[in-house]
């Protein structure tokens, strides 16, 4: 394994060496994610959320292998065992074992970006990882998990030096990143950097051509805005937006702001974006807290697009609005009601590895 660091005066970065970040709409060879120990993030609860868990590892093993970071062989065994219960494919089951502090794959989990000059050649991204503005340590066993998982596979890996993470950025495969001011420019991620810096590094180390903003998150959101609970590209010119259509609601206005903005972007082709509206669900409340329930966090794996369900009465509507955009896809709805206590759900738990 190859370590590279921002340096340049010697090094290249990805994007002058040809790699960039794949859409997650393109194929996979596996998914990774970080088997759920901490119960912190989920207090009093944490043994509801294993049944959930354990259907969205089955339904992607459908179609590609579900790579897990496990601790030691106690944890892998206890993993077997919600595995077994729920029939999952074990051929299509690998664990590696990369103790984390917590199971938020998209935020700490590797970047992987493909290199079509080098036949398809992968490298991986390590981001700074702070736990969202230092704000649930220790992280420091979650913030070497893409550096353990090149070395693992000898493949190069680039350090940029700054705080970033996956569930903050989002892509159309052909150029664009599209993210948010409510999180990128948080003094609780890089306070020595300003917009047009923090964009050069997004070019350099995702390979991207433009940034696009907007300004919001979600309330109850703990990361400060991330762009996987509002806005998700489902192909290279078309996006899912959340709206709320309850006017009393908090979420609307900032939404509403949000809509207004993307009506305003212009692709590199110079096109709109094509906007379909998806409704958020009614407000998920536990022990007095509002909680990020949205149907943005889906995750689209190989063979379906796996959606968070609330058990609410627009669950039926979200995901005919979102099957619309996946002709090629099922969609699969899968209760999140007890994952979302942990304050996200299955786009947070996961990343995606490219062919």
């Amino acid at each position: 394994m190859s370590t590279l660091s921002q340096n340049p005066n010697n090094l290249s970065t990805p994007h002058e060496l040809g790699y960039y970040f794949p859409a997650e709409f393109e194929k996979h060879l596996a998914t990774w994610l970080s088997w759920p120990h901490k119960e912190a993030s989920w207090p009093g609860k944490i043994n509801a959320i294993y049944p959930y868990y354990a259907a969205f590892i089955k339904e992607l093993t459908r179609g590609e292998l579900v790579r897990i970071n496990v601790a030691d062989e106690a944890m892998k065994q206890f993993a077997l065992t919600h595995l077994q219960q729920a029939n999952v494919d074990l051929t299509k089951v690998e664990f590696y074992f990369h103790p984390t502090n917590d199971a938020w794959c998209r935020d700490h989990g590797p970047a992987f970006l493909v290199n079509e000059m080098a036949g398809k050649g992968k490298a991986i991204v390590d981001w700074g990882y702070n736990a969202w503005g230092d704000k649930y340590p220790p992280y420091d066993l979650d913030d070497v998990i893409p550096t353990l998982i090149g070395k693992h596979f000898n493949l190069p890996v680039f350090h940029p030096g700054i705080v970033m993470e996956g569930g903050s950025v989002e892509f159309n495969g052909k150029g664009a990143l599209l993210t948010s001011t409510a999180c990128l420019l948080n003094p609780n991620r890089n306070p020595h950097l300003n917009q047009c810096q923090i964009e050069e590094y997004l070019r350099d180390y995702y390979g991207v051509e433009q940034v696009l903003w907007v300004d919001e998150g979600i309330v109850g959101d703990d990361t400060d805005g991330h762009i996987d609970d509002t806005i998700r590209f489902v192909n290279a010119d078309t996006v899912l937006t959340v709206v709320e259509e309850n006017k009393q609601d908090e979420n609307y206005a900032l939404l509403q702001h949000n809509l207004k903005q993307l009506k305003e972007m212009r692709l590199l082709n110079t096109k709109q974006l094509n906007i379909v509206e998806l409704p958020m669900p009614d407000a998920v409340i536990w022990e007095d807290q509002r909680l990020p329930a949205s149907y943005a966090n889906f995750y689209i794996a190989n063979k379906s697009v796996i959606v968070p369900t609330y058990r609410c009465d627009k669950d039926d509507k979200a995901l005919q609005i979102i099957q619309s955009c996946f002709p090629d896809r099922e969609v699969v709805g899968i209760d999140s009601t007890e994952i979302i206590w942990g304050l996200g759900s299955f786009h947070c738990l996961s990343q995606q590895e490219p062919l």
